[in-house]
């Protein structure tokens, strides 16, 4: 059996976020106004360099996901590279659902929840990144102060992605609701819910292990940027 999650951006994209995916049979990225990530069917240099054919420096930095250390030859300049726990969530029975308390957002809500991204830094959101879809918030006195989503959908995994509260509303349990309506939402569909996390949030960790996700596997995110000058 293919452990996809091992390769989750490039499982993603090329089935449950197939409809976003540019590139070719063995390397593949999202539109850089939907998300940074990229998949590629294997961490060659060969491959490294066909992702570079296709991208121009302007586009900013892309995100590449490994299990293990990977060599990334020119014209790609590694960033960082931040270790990640990606947990899976085995819980033996569906949580309280919020529905009513859970507001869907569109479009209209862009803004807003680009703001509030750019205040909590949950992760990389883009002016186009609701396009994968199921962006939940929370509102009050009319200002959405949290919010969670998925992102890649390597199938039949769905992951929750974008988790956020404002500073001034923490301790409300509002994240705890939205995870929750992304558990129910996803088993659902008969998916399998997954996100990941620093190794040292060890706060959100907590949390996320009180909904019954567990700690699959170690992964490193590589946080890359083609060098300048380079075709």
């Amino acid at each position: 059996m293919i452990d996809v999650l091992s390769n989750p951006a490039w499982y993603a994209l090329t089935t449950g976020n197939a409809r976003l995916a540019l590139g070719n049979s063995r390397v593949k990225y999202f539109d850089e106004r939907v998300s940074p990530f990229v998949g590629l069917e294997d961490s060659s240099e060969d491959s490294f360099i066909e992702l570079a054919d296709m991208v121009n420096n302007e586009e900013g930095i892309r995100l590449f996901i490994s299990p293990v250390e990977v060599n990334v030859p020119a014209p790609w300049q590694v960033v960082a590279c931040v270790n990640c726990y990606q947990m899976v969530w085995k819980g033996s029975a569906l949580p309280s659902a919020y529905d009513d308390e859970v507001t869907v957002l569109n479009e209209s809500h862009i803004p807003d929840m680009l703001a509030l991204t750019k205040l909590t830094n949950p992760g990389p959101f883009a002016m186009q990144t609701i396009e994968f879809g199921h962006y939940r918030g929370v509102f009050a006195d009319g200002k959405l102060v949290a919010m969670a989503g998925q992102r890649l959908n390597p199938s039949p995994y769905a992951e929750i992605s974008a988790v956020c509260t404002h500073p001034d509303h923490l301790g409300k349990g509002y994240a705890r609701m939205l995870l929750n309506h992304h558990i129910n939402r996803v088993t659902a569909a008969s998916g399998i819910p997954f996100l990941h996390v620093k190794h040292d949030n060890d706060r959100a960790i907590t949390v996320y292990k009180s909904l019954g996700f567990e700690i699959n596997k170690e992964l490193l995110f590589y946080v890359l940027h083609k060098a300048e000058g380079a075709i």
